[in-house]
This record gives structure tokens, C-alpha cells and sequence, in this order.
């Protein structure tokens, strides 16, 4: 943190320096940071640093390793200003400690880069159109832009991370070479953050380091202390990522950085970040910026997109890639950039960031902007700072980069990077680290999901209490009734409508998965297996929890054995139940929407299961005699007449048939009697075979058990078929959801 925060004061010092009368000439100078280990000093555009080509050639032809370049020469490139140039204020020479390289980096090569998506008909709407550039390792690349130019999708391109609707032409190279990236040599961070909040940032990254990493406990633990010292997580490695109960939990930027750190445990050549300061306030950013620009120096080669930056963060960029409308407007280093703008007529002014003003110049959407200054110039005089025309800036920046000497450059170095094999020497060879056991993965998540249980009272522990709450209010409402079919009905009913508190949990875990399917950390038959696994000890003590209160507060049969069975049935009950909530939240993951319908189904299964109507007197297809098991709950199938019914079981005083699965009904009254009269008595078994048509067969109900058994199972074969079909799905849709909250934000702004 000391380090950072010398790193800050020096960048504060600089961008004062820079924006100060003094200290600037009228052409505009602009403070860079070098490589970790050289010096830093402020440069004008005259001295900008850049990388030697003829270095860079030399080791190539050499056959030693370009890519680990660790000295920045004096660039050639923007010689022609220096006689209008003033020299800028000498600052204390201060030399930053040389970080040892720990990771082998690997250079990213992209040629003729195209992804067209699906229209009405084909493929015909380009997002990105013949992209070139490169990435070489302990730099930082960036891909900045307006929104929707391309960027993201140009990393996902990259990495290979295309949703399939989309399509990629072009080649992509790593180290030479156009195969993929293997497993564990890269690492990919969405946009939004999809942490555990029950987690500390120490137990986060471990449980992420067993789904990753094979091999021994210790080197785990040692790649997750790396990667915590690697994105200065120190000071909050054992606090809570969403806070405890009256703690609040990490703030955006030290949230950004987990995400981060989770892809760094296995040690990547090359990391993609998608909007590294998304969300992060200005000095959130700036340490975020100084944390990869460390990270860089360790030798990963690091490229991200961003949609702005101030002019600290600016200075930390080595190569920027500016996207408008899917077109590539420049490629080279920061520094050249700015002459880009300068050359085709667009200068920065002294006192504006250069992100500013790039985007300025490139985004269509600031030509709204433009008609509603012109209406008041008349009174508050002329806005020289918008009366640019971003469609000619656009096709003027466009043409000048294609005709300059920086284009030709890129072109020149990419040549140079693609005609050597990966496996030529003094490159290093890109190979996988290995997967870990889908029986590692399943313990992993089942222990994890355990700890999440355990820790979510919100969720879990307090759907318990009402549980229980509720089966004492039941009992005892129905404690003198005489037949408890209306207690069972209401019991098993409202259990299963509580399960619904879970679902932001079920929710969250699904995002979870997505996120970590998405880079091959885990798989959908691996996550269901732990996810189901974790949910029975849980299951398994709320029904027996609320059952034995309930069992005993009503008077039901005092037997070991019928209370057992009870038990099972109603956590076979909850089993079910559970499925069908992991598939609504699978299908809307939204809280709101995931509750509103759940709750929908629920009712529509209390009304059709024959509690308020008699099933057999339903309109069909709920009142088909011949489904014992209508929707998800056995019902009572069939009414005896009534004369039958008034003369059975008139004594008895028993209510309609209510809600409640065959095997209660058949748990509770085979091997009872029932007086009829005075003289006659007939048998539990006569009465519900006569009433409800229910097999005599002391086997019967553990054929019901079987069927919810098996709607359990159907439940969560309906899962897999969601999940196995593309988890990017589920990235892809909240990524939407979250593009239309903020477009939203800004038009009610």
C-alpha cells in the first residue's frame, strides 16, 4: 500500500504539474509513466517514450524472448513538434523497486478481426470490423471507445468467449501460434461482479483455487496468498465480502479487485478484464490502475476495455485501441494517440483529460448534445468545446490512421509476432496446467454451498423460524379436530409456500455458476450434484424440525414408524419443491419476477389439488380420473356418492377431502376402523378404497413416495437440460438486464 500510494503522490504531482501555466507549454505536454524499474520523469509529446523496433528485431532474429522487453527507448516518432516545444519542469528522480517477473507472458496477436451477429435473416450486422493490433506481456493494453463501439465484444473475441450468435473472422495469434489458449493459461473478468457475499475474500479464492488448480493443499494456498498480495488484498482477506449483519460489506473497488484476484490464482499468461473501473469512483480507479499496472510488471500481459479515464489513469496505458461504430481509429502507444488527434485536426486542449476528448470527438451520441447548445449560444456566447462534428471526426481519424505511419507500424510488428512458432526457441510454450477431478469439483461446491447455508440466516435460518412458527399455529388451531385432513392440507401447503425466501439465494447461485462455467472452472451436472448434495441435510432438518411439532400438536398416530414415514414424505415433499425453484430462477433470474410467478404456480396447485373442490368435479384436464398425481402433489382422485358418504362417515364427522398426498392418507388410516352405526364397522382400508378409490395395498404409499421421488429428479433433469444448453445465457441476459437499468438511469437523468 505504501508503494501505491508513493505511485498516486507522484501522479498527483505530475497531472498538477502538467495542467499548471507554468509548467506546460502551448503545444501541450503530457507526464507518462514508464516501465516498472525505470525512471520516471515528466515527457512532452517531443520525448515520448516508445519501444525500439530495431530492439525488438534484434532479439527476435536472436532467438531470444521480444516479448520480455524491460527497457523503453527514445521513440522517433514525434520529432516534428520540437520547435515549438518548452522544456517541462524538472522533477526528484524517483526510481520504483524492480518487481521480479513471476509469470511467463504471452504476446496476443490480432489480425483482420471481425464478429458479425445474426440479423433477421443472416449474418450481416458487423460489431467489429478488421481489427488489427497486438499485446505484448508486462503491458497494459487498452480498448477504450463509446458505448456499444465494439469493445467488449472485441475481447470476448479474443478470448474466445463469443456468445453463438455471434461470429468471428480473422485470425487470432498467442505467441505465434493461431491455437486457442489452453485451460489455466488465461483468465477472463466479466463486467459485473458475481461474488459470494457469505464468503470472506480469503475463503473466496480458496474454495476458486480447488475448482481450478490441481495438485497439493499447499500450493493452492500459496497461489491464493500471491493473488492476494498481487491485487494488495491484505488488509481485507478475512472480512466479509457482504458485510454481517450490521457490518457493511467491501466497497465496489475492493470487490472489483476479488474478481480479479479469482482469475489470478492460476497464474495466467494473458488476463482480459472487461471495464476494470466499472462502477469505481476516482480514486478507486486510480489504485485499481496502479494494482494491474504492478500485476503487469510481474511479466502477464494484461488487456481490458475501458469507456473513460482521467489523466492519471491515462498515463498508465502502454498501447490503446480506439473503437467508434466497430471501426478502429488508432492502435499504437498513448502518447502517439494524442499526435493522431493533433494531426488530423483535432487537438486535446491543455485542460482537458485525453479520454475526454477522445470520446468527445468519436461519440455520435454527443451530436444531441451539440443541438442544444446551438439554441443557447445566442445568450451565453459560443461552446468552442462542442462544435465539433463527430461524424466527419470519425471519418477524418478513421482515413488519417489508415495513411500514417503508426498503422504501418502495427502492421510491421504483427508480422514480426505471427511468423514465429510458439515453439521456436526462446518463446515460451503455452501449455494447459491441468484440470481438477469432476469428484474434487463436486465435494468443493458441496462443502461450499454448506458454508453458504450456514451463513445466509436471511435466506435459510429464518425461513426455519416461520416454519416452525407456522407448525405450532396449525397444531394447535387443529389440535381438538377430530380428522386432520384440513390441518395436513394447510401444513404441507404453507411449508411449501415459505421455501420461497430462498430464492434470491437460488438466484445468486445461479450467477455464481454461470460465471465460473463460463472460464471452465465447474460444469452444470457438477454444480447440480453439489447444489443437491448441500440442500438435503438443510431439507432434511426443517421437515423434521416442523413435522414432529406438527404430528404431535395435531394427535396423529402415536407410532415411530407413521412419524417417520410422515417426515420423508414431507421432505420429499420440500425435494420437489426445490427443483421446481432452481428452474424459475433459472428462467427469470430476477428476484421480483422469480417470486411473483412462483407464488402464481403454487396457488394454482392449492386450488386444482381438490381441497375446495372435489378433484373428480374439476374441469378438465384437472379433473381426470385417471391422474392420481395431478400437477406436483398427489391428490385425493375420485368422490364415492354422497348417501355413501353421509352414512359412513356422518358419525365421524369428517370434512371434505383436502390437499394431501395418498401416502398421508394412507399412513394415517391403514389398519384403523370406523363404527358405522351401532352394529357395523368397516376398515381405514374400505374407506379410502370406497371414498377416493385408493389401492387397499399396504405397499401403496410407498408408491406415492416414489413419485414425488421421481417429480424431484424430473425437476432437476429439466435443470440440467437449462444449464448444459449454454451458460453464457445467463451472463449474457443479466448483462442486458444491467444495460437496460442504466440506460434507464441515464434517460430519467
Amino acid at each position: 500500500m505504501e508503494e501505491i500510494q508513493s505511485y498516486s503522490d507522484n501522479y498527483r504531482s505530475s497531472s498538477s504539474s502538467a495542467s499548471s501555466p507554468a509548467g506546460r507549454a502551448p503545444s501541450g505536454n503530457f507526464f507518462y509513466l514508464r516501465k516498472p524499474g525505470s525512471q520516471r520523469r515528466p515527457i512532452s509529446f517531443e520525448d515520448s517514450p516508445e519501444w525500439d523496433d530495431a530492439e525488438i528485431d534484434a532479439q527476435l532474429e536472436e532467438g531470444v524472448d521480444a516479448i520480455n522487453v524491460g527497457t523503453a527507448a527514445t521513440s522517433p516518432y514525434l520529432s516534428n513538434v520540437n520547435s515549438l516545444s518548452i522544456a517541462s519542469p524538472s522533477l526528484p528522480e524517483v526510481s520504483a523497486p524492480v518487481t521480479e517477473r513471476k509469470i511467463a507472458g504471452a504476446s496476443v496477436v490480432w489480425k483482420d478481426l471481425t464478429v458479425t451477429v445474426k440479423g433477421k435473416r443472416h449474418y450481416s450486422d458487423k460489431i467489429v470490423k478488421s481489427s488489427n493490433g497486438y499485446a505484448l506481456p508486462g503491458t497494459l493494453t487498452v480498448i477504450m471507445g463509446p458505448a456499444r463501439s465494439g469493445k467488449s465484444t472485441l475481447l470476448r473475441a479474443m478470448a474466445g468467449k463469443l456468445p453463438s450468435p455471434a461470429r468471428m473472422y480473422g485470425e487470432v495469434f498467442i505467441n505465434g501460434s493461431k491455437e486457442s489458449m489452453p485451460y489455466g493459461t488465461y483468465g477472463y473478468v466479466e463486467r459485473e461482479d458475481t461474488l459470494i457475499d457469505s464468503l470472506t475474500v480469503r475463503e473466496m479464492l480458496y474454495y476458486s483455487a480447488l475448482l481450478q488448480l490441481p495438485g497439493f493443499f499447499s500450493q493452492k494456498k500459496s497461489a491464493v496468498e500471491d493473488a492476494i498480495q498481487a491485487m494488495s488484498l491484505a488488509d481485507y482477506s478475512d472480512k466479509v465480502i457482504g458485510g454481517q449483519c450490521y457490518v457493511k460489506g467491501l466497497p465496489s473497488g475492493e470487490r472489483r479487485r476479488i474478481s480479479i484476484a479469482r482469475e489470478l490464482v492460476t497464474r495466467p499468461h494473458v488476463l482480459f478484464v472487461d471495464e476494470p473501473l466499472y462502477h469505481l469512483d476516482s480514486v478507486s480507479a486510480l489504485l485499481m490502475m496502479v494494482t494491474l499496472k504492478k500485476l503487469a510488471g510481474t511479466g502477464c500481459t494484461l488487456i481490458f476495455t475501458m469507456y473513460q479515464s482521467s489523466t492519471e489513469v491515462f498515463g498508465l496505458f502502454d498501447r490503446i485501441c480506439l473503437l467508434s461504430n466497430g471501426n478502429t481509429l488508432f492502435f499504437g502507444e498513448t502518447l502517439a494517440c494524442l499526435q493522431h488527434f493533433s494531426n488530423a485536426g483535432f487537438p486535446c486542449p491543455i485542460m482537458q483529460s485525453p479520454s475526454d476528448h477522445f470520446l468527445r470527438a468519436i461519440n455520435t451520441d454527443f451530436d444531441r448534445i451539440i443541438a442544444m447548445c446551438k439554441s443557447l449560444q445566442d445568450d451565453n456566447g459560443d461552446f468552442t468545446s462542442v462544435n465539433m462534428d463527430t461524424a466527419v471526426a470519425i471519418r477524418t481519424l478513421e482515413a488519417t490512421y489508415k495513411l500514417s505511419s503508426e498503422s504501418a507500424a502495427v502492421e510491421s510488428m504483427i508480422e514480426k509476432l505471427t511468423k514465429k512458432h510458439v515453439c521456436a526457441p526462446g518463446w515460451p510454450l503455452i501449455k494447459s496446467k491441468g484440470k481438477v477431478s469432476s469428484t474434487t469439483r463436486v465435494a468443493v461446491l458441496t462443502w461450499r454451498s454448506l458454508l453458504i447455508l450456514s451463513r445466509e440466516w436471511r435466506y435459510f435460518w429464518l425461513r426455519i423460524v416461520l416454519s416452525l412458527l407456522l407448525a405450532v399455529c396449525v397444531g394447535t388451531m387443529f389440535s381438538t379436530w377430530a380428522i386432520p385432513f384440513s390441518s395436513i392440507f394447510v401444513f404441507v401447503s404453507f411449508v411449501s409456500l415459505l421455501s420461497i425466501a430462498g430464492l434470491p439465494a437460488y438466484i445468486k447461485e445461479i450467477k455464481v455458476y454461470a460465471s465460473e462455467e463460463s472460464n471452465g472452472h465447474t460444469g452444470a451436472l457438477v454444480f447440480l450434484l453439489g447444489h443437491v448434495l448441500a440442500s438435503i441435510p438443510f431439507l432434511f432438518l426443517l421437515s423434521i424440525s416442523t413435522s414432529i411439532v406438527f404430528y404431535f400438536l395435531v394427535g396423529l398416530r402415536s407410532e415411530f414408524s407413521l412419524l417417520m414415514y410422515f417426515v420423508l414424505n414431507v421432505f420429499t415433499c420440500l425435494l420437489a419443491n426445490d427443483g421446481l425453484m432452481m428452474v424459475v430462477a433459472y428462467v427469470w433470474l430476477e428476484p421480483f419476477q422469480s417470486i411473483l410467478n412462483l407464488v402464481f404456480i403454487h396457488v394454482i396447485m392449492m386450488l386444482a389439488a381438490g381441497y375446495f373442490r372435489i378433484h373428480s368435479n374439476l374441469p378438465r384436464p384437472f379433473g381426470c380420473t385417471r391422474c392420481r398425481t395431478p400437477l406436483s402433489i398427489p391428490t385425493l382422485s375420485r368422490q364415492v356418492p354422497a348417501a355413501a358418504r353421509r352414512r359412513w362417515f356422518a358419525p365421524a364427522n369428517l370434512p371434505r377431502p383436502a390437499l394431501l398426498s395418498q401416502g398421508l392418507l394412507e399412513n394415517e388410516y391403514l389398519g384403523t376402523a370406523f363404527a358405522v352405526g351401532q352394529v357395523r364397522s368397516i376398515s381405514g382400508t374400505q374407506a379410502l378404497h370406497g371414498l377416493y378409490t385408493i389401492s387397499s395395498s399396504s405397499s401403496a404409499k410407498w408408491a406415492n413416495l416414489l413419485v414425488l421421488l421421481l417429480m424431484a429428479v424430473a425437476y432437476r433433469a429439466v435443470l440440467l437440460v437449462l444449464l448444459g444448453c449454454s451458460a453464457r445465457t445467463v451472463v449474457s441476459r443479466c448483462r442486458r438486464r444491467v444495460a437496460g437499468a442504466c440506460a434507464g438511469a441515464r434517460r430519467r437523468n
